[in-house]
């Protein structure tokens, strides 16, 4: 395990990096120097055409307190805030699929960093709160952009207005958590979940992924012209022909993500 910072921790296995928010004793709460090494940590991830997935988790059985209120920081609140919105749009952009391992608590901008990855475990034991209202704030790390996405409008303003706390059962209800794992099971169920997206082919998913985002904000004509110019890059990859070939020869393909040589 390499630390980036001592804040933030990376491991990497296999083309599937891991970063850890390592704040425990502040339940990982992200001060300045945690939104820089994350910004900067997912800024080198899009730049690394080696991986191929992204786990993000915290450390001491908590995933992230939320935003640090606590630390002194003179900071313009323009350029604190531009923090959070470069962290929110690096994490969005990133092409590779992401997963949040959550244990513990998932509050506010922590919680809304989990629901910026692509997929979310999380075990029976962890709760989520979108909290800022009852710390007098609204909702920020685009969790207005998230949260009617992902639940409709209805339920995102109850979370968002009155702040509730809700457990693992209820969150993957409401679709904010894709699977619930038992703490003893989550490490080697992510494992594998990190390993199959990392098989996957890697032009081809980073391009669903991209539809996807896009797809709730398109028409269906856009979509569809969308979907046409995805296919023909994927044509004319490598990754398609190696699976035409494996499913001939009843192999398990190779995808590389490559490009014809000229």
């Amino acid at each position: 395990m390499t630390p980036d910072t001592d804040v933030l921790l990376r491991t990497d296995r296999d083309g599937v990096r891991t970063l850890i928010l390592n704040r425990p004793a502040r339940k990982n709460a992200i001060n300045p120097q945690l939104w820089r090494a994350l910004r900067d940590a997912l800024r080198d991830a899009a730049d690394d055409r080696d991986l191929r997935a992204l786990v993000i988790t915290g450390a001491g059985g908590a995933f992230c307190s939320g935003a640090d209120i606590g630390t002194g920081d003179d900071t313009h609140p323009v350029y604190k805030l531009q923090r959070l919105t470069d962290v929110a749009l690096a994490l969005h952009e990133l092409a590779i699929p992401t997963i949040a391992k959550v244990t513990g608590v998932a509050v506010g901008a922590g919680w809304n960093l989990a629901l910026g990855c692509d997929l979310v475990v999380a075990t029976p034991e962890s709760t989520f709160c979108q909290i800022f209202s009852k710390r007098g704030l609204s909702i920020d790390l685009a969790g207005s952009w998230l949260l009617p996405k992902i639940v409709g409008l209805q339920q995102a303003k109850r979370l968002a207005l009155l702040a509730e706390t809700i457990d693992a059962t209820e969150a993957q209800a409401l679709n904010l958590v894709t699977w619930v794992i038992g703490a003893g099971e989550i490490d080697g169920f992510v494992d594998d979940l990190a390993d199959r997206l990392a098989a996957g082919p890697p032009r081809a998913l980073a391009q669903t992924k991209m539809l996807l985002n896009q797809g709730a904000d398109c028409t269906l004509p856009e979509a569809l012209l969308n979907e046409s110019r995805a296919q023909l890059v994927n044509f004319a990859g490598t990754d398609a022909a190696e699976a035409y070939a494996a499913f001939a020869e009843r192999r398990t393909p190779r995808f590389t993500g490559g490009w014809p040589a000229k």
